[in-house]
């Protein structure tokens, strides 16, 4: 692949819904070598120039070094918080790379709590969206039923609907599928993130996963429910 794309899988030590979770056992190994792994094979097949780990704890970058990861540096405190944003560990390992001699065209995020994915597919929707326009790739999965019109927020011990139209009776096919995205992949084109401090673009092209490769780990049945899939 001509241009170069930086991936960067992020890892902070903080964790409040699965202690460590980062690093939790999934099938033997710990969570974060599963996307280790699929960086490594993304740098084989060219599609990534670097893969690194982002983290502001020492244990999971020793732990990531073993699983044969780079990690040149440790992220800084102000941006491993829980209200710390994305951009804020991307523009730190773009800056920090810049001054060792390391520039890129694109970044590539991969979250470790979203393991299942395709080397292959990834290839082939990235070589893409390179030679596109757009500036932000995102993956997703389709979702037939979910809409506005069957989502409330809970006020009390009632419910507040998100839409007007939630009791009129409107069918499934009419409001038609809608795409959600499942975390598991970003790829964002680096002059858009150092012009808007953004990672997804208004337009991103879609990387679409199935509903059964989506799985994100927020908590412990997310992780029953992966071992249940994965572990056999």
């Amino acid at each position: 692949m001509n241009k170069s794309i930086l991936g960067i899988i992020p890892a902070r030590g903080g964790s409040k819904g699965i202690k460590g979770k980062n690093i939790v056992d999934l099938c033997g190994k710990p969570l974060i070598n599963w996307s280790i792994e699929t960086g490594l094979e993304l740098r084989k097949k060219h599609t990534l120039k670097k893969c690194i780990v982002s983290t502001d704890d020492p244990k999971i970058a020793e732990i990531a070094e073993e699983a044969g990861a780079e990690v040149p540096f440790l992220r800084p405190k102000q941006a491993a918080k829980d209200i710390s944003k994305s951009i804020e560990f991307v523009l730190h390992a773009l800056v920090s790379l810049k001054k060792m001699g390391h520039t890129f065209d694109a970044v590539m995020i991969l979250q470790p709590t979203n393991p299942q994915r395709n080397s292959n597919d990834i290839c082939k929707a990235v070589k893409a969206f390179m030679s596109s326009k757009t500036n932000s790739l995102i993956s997703c999965y389709q979702e037939d039923y979910i809409n506005k019109n069957v989502m409330y927020k809970k006020v009390g011990k009632n419910l507040k609907p998100l839409s007007e139209d939630h009791n009129k009776g409107i069918r499934r096919q009419t409001h038609g599928p809608v795409y959600i995205r499942n975390g598991a992949l970003y790829v964002t084109k680096v002059p858009y993130i150092f012009k808007t401090k953004k990672l997804l673009c208004n337009n991103p092209m879609l990387f679409e996963m199935k509903k059964t490769k989506s799985i994100n780990i927020d908590n412990l049945e997310d992780l029953k429910l992966l071992r249940k899939i994965l572990c056999k």
